[in-house]
């Protein structure tokens, strides 16, 4: 059984323009792109994942444009899409009923913000006893800040990778991946 790809939160706000730009979102839209022709060109599943807010002038609210998924990894007519709510995709059996027909099958995860959603998510997925990896260059996390120290969202990206890395996914760039789905071809 070959892996199932899930893009998850690859949405207009994300971006420059949007309500809550991350760091180098499109290099990340770009590699997940890269990923998702290699799915599709392997006859492999794909999920999407869209995050929708219902607060009033919030980011990655339900029907504006920044809710919208990025046209580089728009879903294609036979690829599942899933909205969410909250930052791990698998509350709620969100997810999990998607990935109901693949069970045993292992997760690539892409998207966005590796400091929310990806790692909510991911960590959620090993929990419940999935094998997942994690495209590294294909996700992106915003600037931080705590008790008055700036966080860099390349330093933020790094570190919750490095964490995920430990214990939880296999942390790998797409170029990996996408030569891992050609060798089994």
């Amino acid at each position: 059984m070959g892996p199932v790809l899930v893009l998850i939160d690859i949405q207009r706000d994300y971006f420059p323009g949007g309500r809550f730009p991350l760091v180098e979102p499109d290099a990340a839209a770009e590699r997940a792109a890269e990923l998702l022709a290699a799915f599709r060109t392997a006859g492999l599943p794909v999920v999407h994942v869209r995050h929708e807010s219902s607060g009033s002038g919030s980011f990655l609210e339900a029907g504006t444009p920044g809710a919208e998924i990025d046209p580089r990894v728009s879903p294609g007519a036979d690829e599942t899409v899933v909205v969410k709510h909250h930052p791990n995709a698998f509350h709620g059996g969100v997810l999990g009923e998607a990935l109901a027909a693949h069970a045993g099958a292992p997760l690539v995860v892409a998207g966005m913000m590796t400091s929310m959603c990806v790692d909510a998510s991911v960590r959620a997925a090993s929990d419940l006893g999935w094998k997942v990896t994690v495209a590294a260059d294909a996700c992106a996390a915003p600037d931080l800040a705590f008790g008055g120290v700036a966080v860099g969202g390349a330093d933020v990206h790094a570190a919750f990778l490095a964490a995920l890395a430990s214990a939880y996914a296999r942390v790998e760039p797409v170029a990996e991946v996408v030569a891992a789905l050609r060798a089994r071809a």
